[in-house]
């Protein structure tokens, strides 16, 4: 009887009502349909670049504008990155429509104060603090140029950093034209475990060589060591085990035997620990030598010293000659880096001990496909800094590897800071007692350092930064312990800043020079970029289709393989997102790749390189520069398998959590 009477002519004024909602609602669905079609809001001045903005810690997302009741999701992971496809102003205050893709339409708005526009995927890392000064934060671009003109910077910048703590304890007033916004702790380090983002919105280059960037500072909390945390340091060898290094493998024992006698009159046998790592060749060439890289002792202190002590004893030369002069140290230097327990330590050094070359991923019989920048780069993320120690001998001078594996390993061991340069120590060998004699006295020069860098912290001793004025050296002993001595005060502020939980500072919106103020000759800051785990998988297949691509049709020189390869390198920094949307684009058949590349403020590699660059590389350095794009795709395998240094914030999908991937690594 209802349905009879809600049908029935009385009811004219119900149906009538129905029609307008289903009218109104149809409307709202097309309108929905449209948004849903639409793209996100263009970048002003670009014709194929959308505007995307981060968010901070705290975002929500809501169904409308304005309103702070209808909540879609009330916790979004840091550093989401969304498309911007509405603006609107609410009592003042922005909200943006947003949604995850730029081409499946919004799906909600979130509060403008809660993100940074950020149109591309380029962040920010301090550097070690090797004896640069600490970052300054500026409220405004003239601020930030008034210092750089000044003609005392190193006094402008001490001062601004004595008066920014004087601020923040309380002992002075601000005053209303106080410059800094923020200021990097001086008195300890922003550990690199502890993720904080920084990322880029504007770039300029005022000073040759200097950039001014434009940032702000996210730092959600994590990577914070236990306050009763103990610094433990861990030194480890790894040694060329072929037939000439008898006599050094033997010194080696003397050397660690001294170091353990030290740190047990210390009190400190449980606080310094050593291991073993031995390398040869490929024994897929020849069998004879029997490994290419094996473990001979984990990382053991001085309450194992008779364990170390005895595989150190036990460590034997080949007694076959390998197939070449140039040995797989890189086999050698990833057993050690994959392979030992490196978690109880915070300060970690190895000695790779050499009298020639590595063996690149050129080489068919190359165990680990990689070559010394993917090697370093794994070496940083684990923490571990890297003495090559290269034995100069007449047997290297008359093959001519001695400049071959010096440049190999300064790339290596190379440094930011002009101060160390590298970690490469070349030993005079030309005859073997005066070698022995170099390479005994860097070890044990390096190890004392390692030791007081453990006593002074447990101690609570604060170390003192080596003078900046003391000259270079050409003695490899002195000039070695100089820079461990730089090291071990760099190692003990980042222990004190990760014991401590010391947080990059949190600023929305200022101005930053990415180099050091005092000395431009200093990076303050390393460029990354930030990456998912989907979008790194992405990134290593398109750059296998278009290696691939290259080598089957024989066209490694042409037009097409350097445009893909660029291609891939832009779209990487702007948009990464992008490569699962349109995997076959190429940005330079579509024309839009100028518009890509500019206004980026970093390039990588790649995008540093003209097209007639290009062409001026012969056939040799091209097929060199397309094995260096395969070991950063090794590279990226072992990043994604990294799970200590992958961070998802709570992301359902393990595919959302996001990684640092330094710069240097992208094509």
């Amino acid at each position: 009887m209802k349905i009879k009477k809600v049908m029935g002519p009385k009811t004219t004024r119900e149906i009538s009502s129905f029609a307008v909602w289903l009218v109104c609602l149809m409307l709202i669905w097309t309108g929905a349909a449209t948004a849903q079609q639409g793209n996100p809001l263009l970048i002003p001045g670009k014709q194929t670049l959308y505007q995307k903005v981060i968010t901070h810690p705290g975002a929500k997302l809501f169904a409308i504008d304005g309103d702070s009741v209808q909540v879609l999701e009330n916790w979004i992971k840091p550093f989401t990155v969304y498309y911007v496809y509405e603006r609107a102003s609410v009592a003042g205050e922005p909200w943006l429509e947003v949604g995850l893709s730029s081409t499946e339409g919004p799906i909600g708005w979130v509060n403008g104060v809660k993100v940074s526009d950020w149109n591309q995927a380029l962040t920010l890392v301090f550097t070690e603090r090797t004896g640069r000064r600490p970052a300054l934060f500026f409220r405004d671009l003239s601020s930030l140029q008034t210092l750089a003109g000044s003609p005392t910077p190193r006094k402008q910048t001490t001062q601004l950093v004595s008066q920014f703590g004087a601020i923040q304890s309380g002992e002075m007033s601000q005053p209303e034209d106080f410059p800094l916004l923020a200021v990097e702790p001086p008195g300890e380090a922003v550990s690199e475990k502890r993720f904080y983002l920084i990322p880029i919105f504007n770039a300029l280059e005022l000073f040759e060589g200097v950039k001014f960037l434009e940032v702000a500072s996210i730092d959600p909390g994590s990577g914070q060591l236990p306050v009763d945390a103990e610094l433990k340091t861990a030194i480890v060898f790894v040694i060329d085990t072929t037939v000439s290094m008898k006599p050094y493998i033997e010194r080696t024992r003397e050397a660690v035997r001294k170091i353990y006698d030290a740190i047990e009159e210390a009190g400190l046998s449980d606080k310094v620990a050593f291991g073993l790592v031995a390398y040869r060749n490929s024994t897929r060439k020849t069998p004879g030598v029997i490994y290419e890289a094996k473990v001979l002792s984990d990382l053991r202190d001085g309450s194992q010293r008779k364990q170390f002590e005895y595989a150190l004893a036990q460590t034997e030369e080949a007694k076959i000659s390998t197939h070449s002069f140039n040995e797989d140290a890189f086999a050698g230097l990833k057993t050690a880096l994959d392979k030992l327990y490196w978690a109880p330590y915070q300060s970690r050094l190895v000695f790779l001990m050499t009298d020639a070359g590595a063996i690149r991923n050129d080489d068919p019989y190359s165990s680990t496909g990689m070559n010394e920048a993917e090697i370093a780069d794994l070496a940083a993320a684990k923490g571990v800094k890297i003495f090559a120690l290269h034995l100069k001998t007449p047997a290297g001078k008359k093959r001519n590897n001695h400049d071959y594996a010096e440049t190999q390993y300064r790339v290596l061991t190379g440094h930011s800071d002009p101060d160390i340069g590298d970690l490469y120590v070349p030993i005079a060998a030309d005859r073997a007692a005066a070698g022995v004699r170099g390479f005994g006295g860097v070890v044990e020069g390096v190890g004392a350092q390692m030791v007081e860098l453990v006593r002074a912290t447990g101690a609570g001793e604060r170390l003192v930064l080596p003078d900046a004025s003391t000259a270079q050296t050409q003695d490899a002993v002195q000039e070695a312990v100089r820079k461990a001595a730089i090291l071990g005060y760099a190692m003990q502020l980042e222990f004190l800043g990760a014991r401590g939980g010391i947080k990059s500072p949190e600023v929305v919106n200022a101005w930053v020079s990415d180099m050091d103020l005092a000395r431009p000759d200093k990076p303050t800051f390393k460029v990354c970029v930030l990456l998912t785990k989907n979008q790194l998988s992405d990134l290593s297949w398109r750059l296998r289709v278009v290696l691939d691509q290259a080598q089957r049709t024989k066209r490694t020189g042409a037009r097409d393989f350097f445009n893909s390869i660029l291609s891939v390198a832009a779209q990487t920094s702007r948009d990464p997102n992008q490569f699962s949307r349109k995997p076959n684009q190429n940005l330079g058949e579509l024309g839009i790749l100028a518009e890509f590349l500019d206004d980026l403020p970093y390039h990588s590699n790649i995008m540093r390189l003209t097209e007639e660059d290009w062409y001026r590389l012969s056939l040799g350095e091209q097929q060199t520069f397309i094995n260096n794009l395969k070991s950063k795709i090794k590279r990226y395998t072992q990043i994604h398998d990294d799970v200590a240094n992958w961070t998802s914030f709570g992301a359902k999908e393990p595919g959302d959590a996001v990684y640092r991937v330094a710069l240097s690594l992208m094509p």
